[in-house]
């Protein structure tokens, strides 16, 4: 891959910073921590970090909640601390990708404490603002996603705002021009720092409805998917109206813009939409829109050879020259070794896990803490941290439990990542799991995903060939990776139990070894795929 075109089939390592490693022992972890870890990053042979946000905040919504765009909060260390984080980063050929969050910010931001105080103020048109009905009430239906109404009354204006996400995190008007160059200059700020990206947070709910119309109800047995579940009522409306308007392309033009005189620098857009996969073919088709973005497809409770093969070939279908970036863990889900694990306690499943992932077409997000195979941490609710989870407990026990901090050391205080207490628990399972366990042990975890990213870096099917699903037992998930006159067969067994593949119909020239898994075996029609084993093969 060219330094233009690095990202294309790049592996992105996702950093929630208040989890890596706390450096000042105040038990949050910090970009000074990052810094001490870039080595063990680079390690990894991923190609870039995408770093959750940093920015000044109140932390309402644990820093997705802005009150300063051009500010490092001091919890995470000052300009100074980025700086170096860049420098070093690029000594060690990693890219950075830093989170922007462009859709709304803290109701501590300067621009709504002015947009809030009169119609006619400076910044009265920067954010989403709207008289309530005859009788009083909000404006329309709209609904949060955090819980409850999506309207908030402010008494200065007589009017109310528009919040998609908590009452604290305002959503910013991208109908007037004004803001828009606004939120443009802030972008650049950081491409002139060094920054080789933006992870576009909420990036299909900049635009609303300017006719504030109603959205209409979702029917019962249309509601689960998305991570909105029945209890909550989110999941009961189709959301036309307060996301994925059709000027969100006009923006996405503006911003890559930009971004082109950058050489380099990309955009990763997040995708929450009524038809994500839709969403995202049509955000990243032309070299003037996204360069990739991800959805929640991946993200969901099902875990099936067949909903993944759906899932991947309806984008394929549609994205054209567009690019996806697959994941199937964030800091916004169960940790995935739980979630599609099931209880199931085999290590050999995290790695084949890790493997489907990185052998799909496009790029990928892994989250800290996969590498180690971490589960989802049990939170008590007097330990609770996170707004979601305090809304809809016990319900949903919300986000803390796949953000608890990383275990480095099984011996020290705090598994290694702080002196003091951390703001969340780690737990005993994640303690054993510590890098300095995994670190010398060749069949770990930890060694299993480093060495199949090496791996990888040498079969540039997989980094940038085209992909075509095969038919299989419904436990297996089988796909060609062709580019050229060149085609790898890839072979998954998502199961615990013995599967076999018939390739009587392929010509396998050479079977590819030293991926480091559980591998599938030639044995006359057959290839006899033990538990969670993987295959891989150059095929005629």
């Amino acid at each position: 891959m060219g330094q233009v075109n690095w990202w294309r089939g790049g592996i992105i390592y996702q950093v929630y910073p208040r989890s890596l490693m706390d450096s000042n022992d105040d038990g949050v972890g910090d970009l000074q921590g990052i810094i001490t870890k870039l080595d063990y990053i680079a390690s990894l042979n991923v190609d870039a970090i995408w770093i959750s946000p940093f920015f000044k905040s109140p932390m309402k919504d644990f820093g997705y909640d802005i009150s300063d765009y051009l500010e490092i909060d001091p919890m995470f260390g000052t300009m100074a601390d980025f700086d170096e984080l860049i420098a070093k980063a690029h000594e060690l050929n990693i890219k950075i990708i830093i989170d922007q969050v462009l859709s709304h910010t803290s109701d501590q931001h300067a621009w709504f404490e002015e947009s809030r105080q009169s119609r006619n103020n400076p910044k009265a048109d920067w954010y989403v603002w709207a008289d309530p009905k005859e009788d009083g009430s909000a404006p329309n239906n709209w609904l949060a996603i955090f819980g409850g109404c999506a309207w908030e009354w402010e008494p200065r204006r007589q009017q109310y705002y528009l919040h998609n996400f908590l009452k604290s995190q305002p959503d910013l008007n991208f109908h007037c021009d004004e803001l828009r160059q606004a939120v443009l200059s802030n972008v650049e700020f950081w491409l002139k720092k060094g920054v080789d990206g933006f992870r576009l947070d909420a990036i299909t709910f900049c635009y609303h409805d300017e006719q504030l119309r109603d959205n209409p109800a979702k029917p019962k047995d249309q509601r689960q998917g998305r991570g909105f579940s029945e209890d909550n009522p989110y999941a009961y409306q189709y959301h036309y109206y307060n996301n994925t308007r059709p000027q969100t392309v006009g923006f996405i033009e503006e911003l890559r813009a930009l971004i082109n005189q950058y050489p380099g620098a990309v955009t990763l857009g997040e995708v929450s939409s009524e038809d994500s996969l839709a969403t995202m073919a049509e955000y990243t088709q032309g070299d003037d829109r996204l360069h990739m973005a991800y959805s929640f497809e991946l993200l969901t409770d099902d875990f099936s050879a067949a909903y993944i093969r759906q899932t991947v070939e309806e984008l394929e279908a549609s994205i054209g020259d567009g690019w996806p970036c697959w994941a199937i863990g964030n800091h916004d889900v169960q940790r995935v070794a739980t979630r599609w694990g099931k209880g199931e306690t085999d290590p050999a499943m995290v790695k084949m896990l890790n493997a489907m992932l990185f052998s799909l077409r496009g790029s990928i997000c892994s989250y800290q803490g996969e590498e180690l195979g971490l589960t989802e941490a049990t939170i008590s609710y007097d330990e609770l941290q996170d707004p979601f989870g305090i809304a809809f407990w016990p319900m949903f026990k919300g986000r803390d439990g796949c953000r608890t901090p990383m275990p480095w050391v099984k011996s020290q205080l705090q598994a290694g990542f702080s002196q003091v207490k951390p703001w969340l628990p780690i737990s005993g399972e994640h303690a054993d799991k510590a890098v300095d366990i995994q670190q010398d042990d060749q069949h770990s975890t930890l060694n299993s995903y480093r060495n199949f990213l090496a791996w990888r870096k040498t079969q540039p099917l997989l980094i940038d060939g085209d992909i075509e699903f095969l038919d299989a037992d419904p436990a297996i998930l089988a796909f060609k990776r062709t580019k050229a006159d060149k085609s790898m067969l890839v072979l998954f067994n998502l199961s615990n139990a013995n599967v076999e593949f018939n390739w009587s119909n392929l010509a396998i020239s050479s079977v590819l070894e030293n991926h480091g898994l559980v591998a599938g075996r030639i044995e006359d029609d057959a290839i006899k795929l033990p538990a969670y084993a993987s295959f891989y093969a150059l095929i005629d």
